[in-house]
Parts: C-alpha cells; sequence; structure tokens
C-alpha cells in the first residue's frame, strides 16, 4: 500500500488523498486536494484579516504566540500519536525535533521580533544634516510550503516567523503529512489566533504550484532542488521573492585528533537520525587514514546497537515515501556494484512490514558512486579515508550542494579554520545537525542547496519589506545639489572632495 494514494470523489467534483502509516501500513485517513480556486479564497481570507493583524503591538501578537506554546504542552501527547503515526519516527524524536524545537522557536521570536524588527535609527557619515530610520513592514501573505519530514516543526518555525513580522499565512503541506499541519490549525484556532491569520491548504503538486502562481507576497519553500526550481522559475516569472531550502549532500570531516568515541557517536546519529531523512544529515564522512580503521570500527560497533521498529522502544523508525526507500536502495546497489564493502545493514529490514532500510554502513567508497555525489536522504554512512584534512576539504567542496558540515578535532581553531574553507551554509564544529535547532542562527544552503535564509533576525526580516526613511534636519535652506547649478557650485563641490577625502581629519569625520 503506498503511503499516498489518490482516490476520486464519488461526486466527481475533485480528488482526495488517501494516507497510510509508513511503519504500518494501516491507514491514517483522507484528505482533500484543494483547488486553485481554493488557494485563491485562502489568500483572500489572509489578505482581508492582515492588516489588523499587523497593526498589533509586538507584544500583542508575542501573546498568541505564547499561549500556543501552552496549547502544545496541554496537547502533547496527542500531537506524538499523529506526527509519529505519519512519519513513522520514534517518538523521544518526535517530541526533541518537533515539539521541543517549535516551542522553542515559538517563545523565541514572540519575544525576539521587537528587537529585531523595531524602527531605528543610523547614524550617517557623510549627509550630516539628514537622519536615517529603518522600517521593516510586513510583507502581507506568505505562501509557505513544507515537506514531509519534520511535518510539524517545519509548518509551526516559518509560520511564527511571519506572523511576529505582521504577515497573513497560507500555508501547503507536503502531501504525505499533512495531518501534523492540520494539528498546527487546530492549535492556533484553540489559542485564539484571529480567524484569516493563518490557512491551510491541502493537495499535491498541483496545489502547490496554484500557491506559487496565486499572487502572494513571498514564498516561503522547502522540498527537493527540482521542485525548488520549478518554484524559483515561477517567482521569477511573477517577481515574487523566494526563499527555498533545498537539499544537501552534507560532509563529516574527521581529524587526526578528533576524539573518535564522540565523533564516531555523532557519525551514527548523523547519518541515522529521522532515519537520515534530514537535509542536514551526515550523508559522507572523509577521515584522515591513521584513525580511519578505529573510527570505522567504533561507528560499525555503535550501529549494531540501533533498534529499529514501530513500536515500543527504537532508536531508528522508517523511511516515509516508499518512492525514497527506492532511492536509497539504488545507491547502495550502485555503490556496492562498483566496489564499495558494506559492513553494516544494505537492506530493507526483512522483520517490518513498513518501509524500512537497515542503518547502513559502506566503506572503500569513491566520488564516482552516487551515494557519494547525489542526496540519498536515508540511513547510510558512506566512509572514505583521506590524506589528509586538505584532500577532505577539497572532497566536501567538490559537490553540487552546500548546506550543512560538520568537523571533527580537539583543536577547535583547526576546526573553525576548517568550517570557514567548506562551501557550506552552516558548519557545526565537534557536533552535527545541530544548526536548525539554533534559533539565532541563520540557516540556508549555497550552490543548489538553496537560495535564501530561514532563522534568526536574518530570516525574520527575509518575511518584511525593509523601507528606507531619510529625514531632513533643516527645513527651509536650499541643498547644495540644487538647481539653478554655478561654477560657484562646481568649486564647493571639488574643496568638499579634497576635505573630506584628501585630509586625515576628513576621512576621520567621514
Amino acid at each position: 500500500m503506498a503511503v499516498v494514494e489518490q482516490l476520486e470523489r464519488a461526486s466527481g467534483n475533485g480528488r482526495r488523498l488517501r494516507l497510510a502509516n509508513p511503519a504500518t501500513l494501516q491507514p491514517l485517513g483522507e484528505v482533500d486536494v484543494q483547488s486553485a480556486a481554493d488557494v485563491r479564497a485562502a489568500i483572500e481570507c489572509a489578505r482581508k484579516s492582515q492588516p489588523a493583524w499587523a497593526a498589533l503591538s509586538f507584544e500583542e501578537r508575542g501573546h498568541y504566540l505564547e499561549r500556543v506554546v501552552r496549547v502544545i504542552l496541554e496537547r502533547q501527547e496527542e500531537l506524538l500519536d499523529v506526527i509519529t503515526r505519519e512519519t513513522g519516527k520514534p517518538r523521544v524524536e518526535a517530541l526533541a525535533t518537533e515539539i521541543v524545537t517549535s516551542c522553542d522557536a515559538l517563545q523565541f521570536y514572540a519575544k525576539r521580533a521587537k528587537q529585531v524588527l523595531a524602527e531605528r535609527t543610523l547614524p550617517l557619515h557623510l549627509l550630516k544634516t539628514k537622519k536615517l530610520r529603518i522600517a521593516y513592514k510586513p510583507l502581507g501573505v506568505i505562501g509557505i510550503i513544507t515537506p514531509w519530514n519534520f511535518p510539524f516543526l517545519l509548518t509551526l518555525n516559518p509560520t511564527a516567523q511571519a506572523l511576529m513580522a505582521g504577515n497573513a499565512v497560507v500555508l501547503k503541506p507536503s502531501e504525505a503529512t499533512p495531518f501534523s499541519a492540520r494539528c498546527v490549525q487546530e492549535i492556533l484556532d484553540a489559542a485564539g489566533l484571529p480567524e484569516g491569520v493563518f490557512n491551510l491548504v491541502t493537495g499535491d503538486g498541483e496545489t502547490g504550484e496554484a500557491l506559487v502562481e496565486a499572487g502572494v507576497d513571498k514564498i516561503s519553500f522547502t522540498g527537493s532542488v527540482a521542485t525548488g526550481r520549478k518554484v524559483a522559475e515561477i517567482c521569477g516569472r511573477n517577481l515574487v521573492p523566494c526563499t527555498l531550502e533545498l537539499g544537501g549532500k552534507d560532509p563529516m570531516i574527521v581529524c587526526a585528533d578528533a576524539d573518535l568515541d564522540r565523533a564516531s557517536r555523532g557519525a551514527v546519529f548523523g547519518a541515522f537520525a529521522n532515519s537520515g531523512q534530514v537535509c542536514t544529515s551526515t550523508e559522507r564522512v572523509y577521515v584522515v587514514d591513521e584513525v580511519a580503521e578505529e573510527f570505522t570500527r567504533r561507528c560499525v560497533e555503535r550501529t549494531s546497537e540501533l533498534r529499529q521498529g514501530a513500536d515500543g522502544e527504537f532508536d531508528v523508525g522508517s523511511i516515509i515515501l516508499p518512492s525514497q526507500l527506492e532511492i536509497i536502495e539504488s545507491h547502495v546497489e550502485d555503490a556496492v556494484a562498483r566496489g564499495a564493502r558494506l559492513l553494516a545493514g544494505g537492506r530493507r529490514n526483512p522483520n517490518e512490514p513498513g518501509y524500512f532500510y537497515e542503518p547502513t554502513i559502506l566503506t572503500d567508497v569513491t566520488h564516482d558512486m552516487r551515494v557519494m555525489r547525489e542526496e540519498t536522504f536515508g540511513p547510510v554512512l558512506p566512509i572514505m579515508r583521506v590524506a589528509d584534512e586538505a584532500e577532505a576539504v577539497k572532497h566536501a567542496n567538490d559537490s553540487r550542494y552546500g548546506l550543512n558540515a560538520n568537523v571533527w578535532t580537539r583543536n577547535k581553531h583547526k576546526g573553525t579554520d576548517l568550517a570557514r574553507a567548506i562551501e557550506s551554509g552552516c558548519v557545526v564544529v565537534n557536533d552535527c545537525m545541530v544548526t536548525y535547532a539554533v534559533a539565532e542562527s541563520p540557516f540556508g544552503g549555497v550552490k543548489d542547496s538553496g537560495i535564501g535564509r530561514v532563522n534568526g533576525a536574518v530570516g525574520l526580516r527575509g518575511f518584511c519589506v525593509v523601507q528606507s526613511i531619510v529625514i531632513d534636519r533643516r527645513s527651509g535652506r536650499s541643498e547644495m545639489l540644487w538647481f539653478p547649478y554655478s561654477q560657484r557650485t562646481l568649486v564647493a563641490i571639488k574643496r568638499m572632495m579634497r576635505f573630506v577625502w584628501g585630509t586625515s581629519l576628513g576621512r576621520w569625520l567621514s
């Protein structure tokens, strides 16, 4: 049974999607595929409600988000049930990565938005008779399209930022995980959010395309590179700003002086958490040759201790989409066919009914293998030996992706220098996958990993129009460059240039 199955309505006036638990294949329920007309209606509703929402103070908008946190705390067991059934991930993982991180983001933006977005005055270095004010104004209606790997967190986090900036939201979740987004809608309603400020539309790619085409004021998209290109093309044609958080092929560099116990634990967690279905998962490891054997041995040992399943206490859950499972299988099969050696896993889990792939470790890998070049998005850890850190950085940068990376060394200065040398939007030293959870940190990639940044001050301001207001302090007096031009004006400008850039006092004053 597919996780998402299309159904025709009996009335013939639309489509529905039937969904199943990816771990057990048991039915979850059905959702409507909403039409372009439904999307336009949601946007119209958002437009009507947005001005009143934007008129609220930061404190008033923040109070709504704080109430959302309280509702989440009250309903956390119900939310965990929905998230785990929809994704097949362990309950502990759902709590820590979906609910805890969401609550932190809500509280963070509720408290910090005013500090980041309040209108401010900036001193001017040359035009001393002017005053500059910078204002951050809401864009209006934000269209948000979210993926299936973190359906609760990746719904609430961008929504919180857009709302605190004074925008209204129309959100379209992945067709594979719509029930977590529906929970978000119910939570926002329970917290008293004004009607129309948050609007949920469900459906497949046609619904998402309708949202991108419908004339919102910005699109925030998280998903595949292929779909991201289509979103960017439409936004470019319509001159609508967009933020694209796309794929990754995140490298891990293990230096000769690394703490191998911590590094091996980090490698196993970084590769297998959420069954590897994380854009910041460790997807390839470069380990310096002199410690490669011991590092690999420890990784295999840690992996053998992992529990995989759908019930009770387990560490590694299911793959969410059967199509993703096929990609994972093809990457491993290609690597083995080209000479890679399997040290763990390498197959579907025969003891589970759902879409499970065993945590897999590969060695003797090379850069002509798909598992080292394409996004696997599954529980696969390929380990490649290198002569030194310079070779590791060279291989790390030999990728069309540049989202996240991690470096392991006891020398934090060296770790920071290596991080700067990696072509990646985010790098972690002696940890992994933590960047998105750091609310203060801008998150996003380079190359094919995306455009723009989310989170932190940069992310918040990305949901705003930045307006410059220049105010003259000397009303009633003429300006040097106003008409009429004269020889006297020319001489005055030249004198000003000689003083400002030709004398030490002028350079200091400017």
